[in-house]
């Protein structure tokens, strides 16, 4: 009897572990199915203004302290990103922000737009690193920007090189690495290796074969 009970018990511990793998196998195929099928999750173009490869408008402008500045034009690779005072993810980037101005070979300008006590205590609260801090509707509105925080790569020549949505880190890098590899934008980066279709919702994106 004991033999058998032996026995049965061994049995059934088998089939446990086996039904166990094939879950297991089950997942991981899922997994590596989800994994194909999710795309880079870069920069995206939200806005209607000045395409990819236009000449960037050029602006006449002064900081926040009254300093003269030129946003656009011929000169050194430049880094526009549009954001605002009460943006929590624009707080949580910044410091990305101050490293690309500080180790790479770009100019960086914060441009935003708000109320006066709301630029004032994000300056006191923030340390921006030297970085030009522009309050200006007008740049915004002529790039059509409908969403912060938000970039624009302008080449030495004062063309759009790249130009898109940066919620992270990683949406920031893809900005920059794609202005100098081609791959403009996540849709662009999409077009060029056969992805179909794209869903854009508030959690993240969803890519479709």
């Amino acid at each position: 009897m004991a033999i058998e009970f032996l026995i049965a018990s061994n049995v059934l511990l088998w089939l446990t572990v086996i039904a166990g793998a094939v879950v297991l196998l089950g997942i991981t195929r899922q997994v590596g199915i989800l994994h194909e099928r999710s795309a880079p999750l870069g920069a995206m173009i939200t806005d209607h203004g000045p395409d990819i490869g236009d000449v960037a408008p050029t602006f006449e402008v002064v900081d926040y302290f009254g300093k003269p500045l030129r946003i656009g034009g011929a000169g050194r690779e430049t880094l526009i990103m549009f954001t605002a005072p009460t943006c929590p993810i624009c707080d949580k980037l910044l410091p990305i922000i101050k490293s690309v101005a500080r180790d790479e070979k770009i100019s960086v300008f914060l441009v935003s737009d708000g109320q006066p006590e709301d630029h004032a205590r994000f300056l006191k609260n923030h340390d921006l690193g030297g970085i030009p801090y522009i309050v200006s509707p007008e740049v915004g509105m002529r790039f059509q920007v409908g969403k912060i925080p938000y970039g624009v790569v302008i080449d030495s020549h004062g063309k759009i090189r790249a130009k898109g949505l940066t919620n992270t880190r990683e949406h920031l890098e893809s900005l920059l690495e794609g202005a100098r590899t081609g791959h403009h934008s996540l849709q662009d980066y999409m077009k060029k290796t056969g992805i179909n279709g794209i869903h854009a919702n508030g959690s993240g994106v969803h890519a479709e074969h």
